[in-house]
């Protein structure tokens, strides 16, 4: 968790930060705690981690990867498996703005983070928008896992919405199944959709038919 912390603190950081460090990692260490909130089952601090990893791997494709750091930590901040529509995204896009503001973020660097955030909705991009698209990437990697990752993923999606009944499940799972399939590319980055696409779809498919 330390290590995770001063990631936070360094992303704050070099995106402008002006608060002391003590701050900052005291800001990290309660991004954390959300992250843990016993309602995950999939969005925990596990997935921040892989969304990370994945996002440092390939920060040269990026134009401002603090930013696209920062909108990782913040993207699932507040969630709620029972919330309506993009409610979750957006009430973590507000968060983040705030949080960041408090801690001396410049306010047009708070305010991109937010942005990015709010992307994670429907991670759809404009052209042009790289840091955009590695955030939605990154979000997105674990659809191009191997049979044991993406059950594994399957699984703790199942179990974060074990209030919704089997048959009601099946039909809104359906639904973002077939409306990640109609996208022309899952993944936007050249590099990403190289590697990942073909295997995510094939799981996607697998996932629908089965």
């Amino acid at each position: 968790m330390e290590d995770l912390v001063e990631r936070f603190r360094v992303a704050a950081r070099t995106a402008g930060a002006t608060a002391a460090d003590g701050d900052l990692d005291a800001a990290g260490a309660y991004l954390l705690t959300r992250w843990s909130e016993p309602q995950r089952q999939y969005h925990t601090v596990a997935h921040l981690t892989d969304v990370l990893n994945v996002i440092d791997l390939h920060a040269s494709l990026s134009r401002h990867p603090e930013r696209v750091r920062l909108a990782a930590w913040m993207h699932d901040a507040v969630y709620d498996p029972r919330a309506l529509g993009d409610a979750n995204e957006r009430d973590s896009a507000e968060f983040a703005e705030g949080l960041l503001t408090t801690l001396g973020v410049p306010e047009a660097n708070a305010a991109e983070v937010a942005r990015l955030v709010g992307l994670t909705a429907g991670h759809a991009t404009e052209a042009d928008d790289p840091d955009g698209e590695l955030l939605c990437d990154a979000d997105l990697a674990v659809l191009a896992g191997d049979d044991e990752q993406y059950a594994a993923y399957t699984a703790a999606i199942r179990r974060e919405y074990a209030h919704v009944p089997d048959d009601a499940f099946k039909d809104g799972r359906a639904q973002v199944l077939k409306a990640l399939l109609e996208l022309p590319s899952i993944y936007r980055l050249a590099p990403l959709r190289e590697q990942w696409e073909a295997r995510a779809r094939a799981n996607l498919e697998k996932e629908l038919n089965g």
